[in-house]
């Protein structure tokens, strides 16, 4: 019995290739662009390798602009700033940064937390734990004002709100009005 492919690739152009990935938990098919420019969709495990190009090729013109900003990006991509070096230089700013901001929103907010640590992730600005601890990317520090802020605030919601129900939203539009924008151009970093 030959054995099912679980990953595939289908071609948009000359320069791009698009890797496609079966995925028992996907619901949707999805297309994204990593912060190297690499183009990866996802897909159910019961889409066809057929269906999966033709959605790739459906969304072609989106891919390839998309591809072309990361491209321009990238050189001053955010998630992509230094190295080991770059990291520990900036590591105890980046913490002050965080406690000093976290102190600003909560006097709002007047959620309780545990502690608060700087890492060097390369796929996520921050994240709160079960535990009620707050974990923010080093580059935050590199971040215009609003993005910083934007990131503060949304980890610090999720200690009342450890989703991102309707009643998340509410709870960040609170101190972050425009929200959405700023969420949706860090994405695109």
């Amino acid at each position: 019995m030959a054995k099912k492919m679980k990953q595939f690739e289908v071609r948009i152009d000359k320069e791009n290739v698009c890797v496609v990935r079966k995925n028992a938990l996907a619901k949707k098919l999805s297309v994204k662009i990593d912060s190297r420019g690499e183009i990866k969709a996802t897909i159910p495990w019961w889409v066809s390798k057929r269906m999966a190009a033709s959605f790739v090729n459906e969304n072609k013109n989106w891919i390839i602009e998309n591809v072309a900003k990361t491209k321009n990006l990238k050189a001053e991509s955010l998630l992509q700033l230094g190295d080991r070096e770059d990291y520990l230089l900036n590591k105890k700013m980046a913490k002050e940064f965080a406690l000093r901001r976290l102190e600003h929103f909560n006097q709002f907010y007047g959620f309780s937390f545990g502690r608060v640590a700087i890492r060097d992730q390369r796929t996520r600005w921050g994240s709160c734990s079960g535990k009620r601890n707050l974990n923010f990317n080093y580059r935050i520090v590199h971040l215009p004002g609003e993005y910083a802020d934007y990131l503060i605030v949304h980890e610090l919601c999720h200690l009342e709100q450890m989703n991102h129900s309707k009643a998340f939203w509410e709870l960040v539009s609170r101190a972050i009005p425009d929200y959405r924008r700023i969420s949706r151009e860090l994405r695109r970093m």
